[in-house]
């Protein structure tokens, strides 16, 4: 170990003492640079434990201070450079006076940690190295050597004839050309040049492993290469027939951290187009950018990315350029000598510093292309006048505040304007002059009130979007595109963003050429019937206004698509599908129709309509009749209208129908004729009456079925099911009942939903209820797969708290997954280091952040946590809600009725600051506004690469919660781009039920024009007063349809048990992936279905307390020794033996008897007043125990059986270790293949316990559906006495008659163990 006493450097291997651990607690500027050797390969490993966990021989852990510099540390490890890698990308050599730790400082800071001891222990993180990484140097990568450079010594003959010999020659494939040269002087001596591009590259059969080279045109160079092994002919073989199979002489050497072109390059005196980009050239040495010139026929160069900071003017010296890009290289001034390139047809000069051109750039009259955007630019530079050649202004990302239409008069060339995201606060003419030229504006994102755009009289396009338009005026004679949606933001809580249009203009009507108008969201009553008869417009967007009629239409027209969802329309037109032949798409979502028009006025129709939308009316069945008209039709939604059937003889019509949405109706049946549509992939009937499977698993491309929230009782399947369906929800059918034969035929779908059997007493809800539930659902939309994952846990940290969370990431899955799975344990991590709202959600972000790994280096993802806990640890406290987000997943609280947002959307068209803010940072935002064209949001969780612009630092607001608070919503980006926060608590008020209203949720976003990824969480709340939740017994009528079934008194779900309650889905639903076998399941969902006593008319709910007032309870608690349980039987419910089955891994099967080893570990016993029970009457599947006060926390499944009046409580074996924290016990449930985890029934048959061991393919074991009478509690002799003294020592607690109680200490099962026992010592 070494020490620098100027600078206290420390250098030790792989780990510190305690003296080091000293030094460092001494000061926070003091850190620890992890150093990693050229041979480690640049992609740290995926898991930061296992990196943390395994040291690796090339890492050095060195001590240093903030002051440290390169220089110094180099001179301490007698090196001579050291470099930097972010996010596993480019590789960067360190300036001798850059600080490494200072660095790591620095990049901690700009994500989000402000605390110095936090940032301290962070950069010593060695999981950080996904983030930043250090080299003593520079980290070789085989792949980038070989695209950049082949070099070998091997033999080589010359000519197709045998007049060469074979000799040893050095063999170099660099650029565009195969250089052979002699062994001794490769670069002095004799060198033969081959260029390939155009040429061949062939096996050589009659030789091993040997290449012939040829080059292109009549006087064609052949050369022969032997080499030595396979490796290398199969390396040299595919890069060199990429280079012979290109049009061009391109060499492309961008993203490979180079300072300096090989040497060899400039011997390919062919190329003509070279790409730097992202890399770190420089402009000294062989290879640097002062040799470029050496290129005779270079012609188009990109140098973007490259951190020069000045504009090379070597370059400048190439006057066969035609193309230069040199963006994005905080560039601040342009030299004349730029109007030398003469030839120059194409200049980028975005994402620089730029605020003035030279006049001499008015000299390149063959320039038609010039790129300015996202510069500092505060007027349009004048020298473009004189450049007549190009057509397009871009110019968005500037500063220019005014535009003056007479400028753009005298750019007489200019066609196409973007002048996006520059604060644009008038655009005025001076004159009467009219501007012809300009048929495409972009005024987008700007601070415009107003906009006249009259002289403009050739416009075809226009964008003015999220500006703050209160006038527009137009000439509208050419006008083709006209986007003016979201202007005069309103108060976000009502999500919708608004212009003041009250009436169309007359120059819309008078508009010839227009095709597409979108005037969404605005105040409009009517519709001009001009417009809607205009023989021009093919595309009509008029949703969310106040329409209350629509004109008839006169004549034939064009119209294709129409867009007229929420408004007030009671009717529409009766000649729209007569005159409207062309009409393909047609949303009628969120009106108040109580019928549609006809779709011909005979039996034929020409009716050409794919995609129809009517959810959210007053429909009845009688609008089936006037559907069949529409032969072509392939998506239907008419979810949530007052439909009580569908004609049979209707459905079978609509033979092209694809997807199906019948939800939220009155239907008790689905028509056995929907077997006649055989392309349907999607039916979706969730919310209903339906009390019969329908006939649809027979369709040949069926995918998804959603019938959950109905009233199911038994399913009739054919022999197969069909390979295609991956997805069936049956959950919220209280009367489903599933053999074990259907479940074996569900084994192969991807996703199987079915109800989670409740298992927790009377005694537990009512001594440890939680005052919240929730319900979570989630649709893939028309994405290949669901990139949306929710957390549900309503018994955090084994106390009466929650946290829910949802989390988005758009294109992947990955992301998503794992955030789901270690976001709560690392939200309880950072709870234990503080108590302070901002900094342990702030750190819980930027935590998970980090351990995405090399996952989130590339992908990211939005994610929002909600935690639900008291204001302090009193128990008798008010409860407060955290909310922590970033990207677009927001939540939103009913408080009296009205929605209160609670997060911030922070996206770049939502959130001014933030578009500030990656805009000062040079960051390209393109037309669609995302970041680098890859994602609409300014922080994510992941993304990694696009970091400053990108940041993991969440919004962290906290809201004390009281009685009026109802329910929480929490929804990504697509749920509440299509659902009002208004809508969506009016949508839950109307529900109640948490999981059917997050369906009901998700259905309505679909149905108004969503096709991606849908995800929603709903958590009802009941907050008293003082926090209290107790609740008198309450009589209540069993609802139909959505609501859940009532769960009688013996089998209330409790929160006790964390691994109840933790959920990904919704808290009563098991989901079962195709990996799960159904004999994995059979003992969870068959014969537990069996269990099930559907409950209907009026069902008791019973008192529910709270920990602040808990119920009156006598509970004895007792410590055993670990003991082992032996089960035996001669038959399983499903009617095979045992013995034919496939013996389970951890259990041991004798004969007829079957022994799992069971470990004890706690036992309690209650003593309740009231008459007696018989042991028959016990169910010991469907019980639990009470704790002292409420407030003891259960730890472990139990097995309960009462006799005398009093409660014995048996622990099943130790899963302890699977449900310690909210993630592993996500994990220890069904895990979907979309990545959603919800937890299992909590199962208190131990043989189900014993089936989470390790299990084989084949074969499974049913637990008992019913406890056999002739079980009874049996007290060995040896015990009685000591279990009467501890009982009479309780008894004056007990009301009533006392008695003598024989407390069971051997457990029979007659249809498990007839002879086996299990024995439970008392402490």
């Amino acid at each position: 170990m070494k020490r620098n006493g100027s600078r206290s450097c420390v250098t030790r291997k792989t780990r510190f003492g305690s003296r080091e651990r000293d030094w460092l607690k001494g000061d926070t500027q003091r850190g620890c640079v992890c150093l990693y050797g050229g041979t480690v390969d640049p992609q740290p490993p995926a898991s930061g434990t296992q990196a943390s966990s395994t040291p690796q021989t090339d890492l050095q852990l060195v001590l240093c201070s903030t002051s440290t510099t390169v220089e110094e540390l180099c001179a301490q490890k007698n090196g001579h450079a050291l470099y930097v890698q972010l996010h596993g990308d480019l590789v960067r050599r360190l300036d001798p006076s850059e600080r490494p730790l200072q660095m790591v400082y620095d990049y901690l800071a700009s994500m989000g940690y402000a605390d110095p001891v936090r940032v301290q222990q962070e950069a010593a993180n060695s999981d950080l190295s996904c983030l930043i990484r250090f080299y003593s140097e520079r980290p070789v990568n085989a792949d980038q050597q070989e695209r950049t450079l082949l070099k070998g010594v091997f033999s080589v003959r010359k000519g197709k004839t045998q007049l060469h010999k074979w000799a040893e020659r050095q063999v170099i494939l660099c650029g565009t050309c195969l250089i052979v040269a002699s062994v001794k002087d490769s670069l002095t001596g004799k060198m033969h040049i081959l260029p390939l591009v155009g040429g061949k590259v062939e096996e050589v059969k009659r030789r091993q492993h040997c290449l012939m080279f040829s080059s292109a045109g009549s006087q064609a160079q052949t050369y022969f290469v032997n080499f030595d092994t396979l490796a290398d002919y199969q390396r040299w073989h595919r890069q060199a027939s990429k280079v012979v199979s290109q049009t061009v002489s391109l060499v492309d050497l961008s993203c490979y951290s180079l300072e300096a072109v090989p040497e060899y390059l400039f011997y390919s005196q062919d190329i003509t187009h070279l790409n730097l980009r992202h890399n770190f050239m420089s402009l000294q040495g062989p290879g640097g950018l002062l040799n470029l010139p050496r290129f005779s026929q270079l012609k188009s160069l990109n140098l973007s990315h490259n951190r020069l900071g000045v504009f090379p003017e070597c370059v400048c010296e190439i006057l066969t350029l035609t193309e230069l890009n040199l963006s994005c290289n905080s560039l601040h001034a342009i030299p004349v000598q730029i109007g030398n390139l003469q030839s120059l047809q194409t200049l980028s000069l975005d994402g620089n510093h730029l605020s003035s051109l030279p006049d001499e750039m008015g000299g390149l009259f063959q320039l038609n292309s010039l790129g300015l955007s996202f510069n500092s630019f505060s007027h349009v530079p004048a020298v473009l006048e004189r450049l007549s050649v190009v057509d397009k202004l871009a110019m968005a990302g500037n500063r220019v505040e005014s535009l003056d239409l007479c400028t753009l008069v005298r750019m007489s060339h200019l066609k196409n304007i973007d002048l996006r995201l520059n604060g644009l606060r008038w655009v005025k003419s001076e004159n009467l002059e009219v501007v012809s030229q300009v048929t495409q504006l972009d005024l987008r994102d700007n601070c415009l009130e107003s906009l006249d755009l009259g002289s403009v009289c050739n416009l075809e396009t226009l964008h003015c979007q999220r500006n703050q338009l209160g006038t527009l005026t137009l000439s509208g004679f050419t006008l083709r595109m006209l986007h003016a949606s979201s202007n005069r933001e309103s108060n976000r809580a009502s999500s919708s963003y608004r212009n003041l249009l009250e009436y169309l203009p007359d120059w819309v009507c008078d508009c010839r050429k227009i095709e597409m108008l979108d005037i969404t969201r605005n105040l409009l009553s009517e519709l001009p019937s001009r417009l809607l008869n205009s023989l021009s417009l093919r595309k009509l967007l008029t949703g969310y206004n106040r329409l209350q009629r629509v004109p008839e239409l006169l004549d034939h027209v064009p119209l294709e698509a129409l867009d007229l969802q929420h408004n007030m329309l009671a009717e529409l037109p009766e000649s729209l599908f007569l005159k409207a032949l062309n009409l393909k798409y047609l949303n009628m979502s969120a009106n108040a129709l109580e019928s549609i028009p006809p779709s011909s006025q005979s039996e034929e129709s020409l009716s050409t309509l794919q995609e129809l939308y009517l959810t959210g009316n007053n429909l009845s069945e009688n609008c089936g009749a006037l559907l069949i008209g529409h032969q072509n039709l392939r998506i239907l939604h008419i979810a949530y209208n007052q439909l009580l059937s569908f004609p049979a003889s209707k459905l079978s019509k609509l033979e092209l129908l694809e997807e199906l949405n019948l939800s939220g109706n009155n239907l008790k049946t689905i028509p056995s004729t929907v077997s006649s549509c055989k392309r349907l992939h999607t039916l979706i009937a969730h919310s209903n009456h339906i009390s019969v499977f329908p006939e649809i698993l027979n369709l040949p491309e069926i995918k998804l079925v959603d019938l959950s929230c109905n009233e199911l009782t038994e399913i009739q399947l054919p022999d197969s099911l069909p390979a295609t369906l991956q997805e069936l929800d049956l959950t919220g059918n209280s009367s489903l009942m599933l053999e074990h034969k259907t479940l074996n035929l569900f084994s192969h779908i991807t996703t199987l939903k079915l109800d989670q059997k409740s298992t927790i007493t009377a005694g537990d809800s009512l001594s440890a209820s939680t005052p919240w539930k929730h319900g979570y659902s989630e649709m893939s939309g028309q994405r290949n797969k669901l990139c949306v994952s929710g957390m549900a846990v309503d018994h955090f940290r084994d106390s009466v708290e929650a946290c829910y969370g949802i989390f988005d990431g758009d294109r992947n899955e990955e992301v998503p997954r794992l955030l789901q799975c270690t976001m709560g344990d690392v939200l309880c991590e950072e709870l234990q280091h503080s108590s302070v709202d901002s900094v342990y959600m702030c750190n819980t972000f930027l935590t998970s952040h980090r351990k995405l790994g090399m996952a989130g280096q590339k992908l990211g993802a939005s994610g929002l946590l909600c935690y639900i806990h008291r204001e302090t640890s009193d128990p008798g406290a008010s409860f407060s809600l955290t909310v922590a987000n970033v990207g677009t997943c927001q939540a939103v609280l009913c408080r009296n009725g009205q929605p209160v947002p609670l997060s911030k959307v922070y996206s770049l068209e939502n959130c001014t600051e933030e578009m500030e803010r990656v805009k000062v940072s040079k960051a390209i935002i393109t037309e669609d506004n995302k970041v680098s064209g890859v994602t609409c949001c300014s922080r994510l969780l992941g993304c990694s690469y696009l970091s400053p612009w990108v940041l993991p630092k969440p919004w962290v607001h906290t809201e004390p919660l009281c009685s009026q608070d109802e329910f929480l919503i929490l929804g990504n980006r697509a749920l509440f781009e299509r659902v009002s926060y208004q809508e969506a608590v009016c949508t839950v008020q109307a529900v109640r039920d948490p999981r059917a209203a997050a369906k009901k949720l998700c259905s309505l976003a679909q149905s108004y024009g969503c096709k991606d990824n849908i995800g929603a969480v709903v958590v009802s709340l009941h907050i008293g007063e003082d926090s209290c939740t107790c609740e008198p017994p309450v009589t209540t009528t069993e609802p139909r349809g959505p609501a859940p079934a009532p769960v009688p008194a013996s089998v209330i779900p409790g929160p006790s048990d964390p691994a109840t309650n933790l959920s990904s889905s919704s808290g009563i639903v098991t989901e079962f992936s195709s990996e799960t076998s159904a004999s994995e399941i059979g003992s969870e969902a068959g014969s537990t279905a069996s269990d099930e006593h559907p409950s209907s008319g009026t069902v008791t709910r019973p008192e529910r307390r709270c920990s602040l007032h808990p119920a009156t309870t006598l509970c004895g608690l007792f410590q055993q020794q670990p003991s082992s349980t032996t089960f035996s039987s001669n038959q399983s419910d499903n009617g095979l033996d045992s013995d034919d089955e496939a013996p389970l891994e951890g259990v041991i099967s004798n004969g007829s008897k079957l022994e799992v080893e069971v470990d004890i570990h706690c036992c309690a016993f209650q003593l309740r007043s009231g008459p007696h029970e018989s042991p028959k009457d016990l169910d010991f599947e469907k019980r639990g125990f009470d704790h002292p006060g409420g407030k003891m926390r259960r730890q472990n499944s139990v097995v309960v059986s009462a006799t005398n009046g009093c409660l014995l409580a048996v622990c099943g074996r130790e899963i302890a270790d699977l449900k310690k924290s909210p993630s592993t016990s996500s994990l220890f449930g069904k895990k979907l293949s979309n990545g959603s985890v919800v937890a299992p029934e909590d199962s208190h048959n131990l043989i189900e316990v014993a089936l989470e061991a390790p299990k084989k393919k084949s074969g499974y074991f049913t637990a008992p559906a019913q406890q056999d009478p002739e079980d009874q509690l049996i007290v060995p002799p040896s015990l009685e006495q000591e279990v009467r003294e501890q009982l009479r020592g309780q008894s004056p607690l007990v009301s009533g008659p006392s008695e003598e109680l024989d407390v069971a200490f051997i457990f029979t099962w007659a249809h498990l163990c007839p002879h086996a026992f299990v024995i439970i010592w008392l402490l």
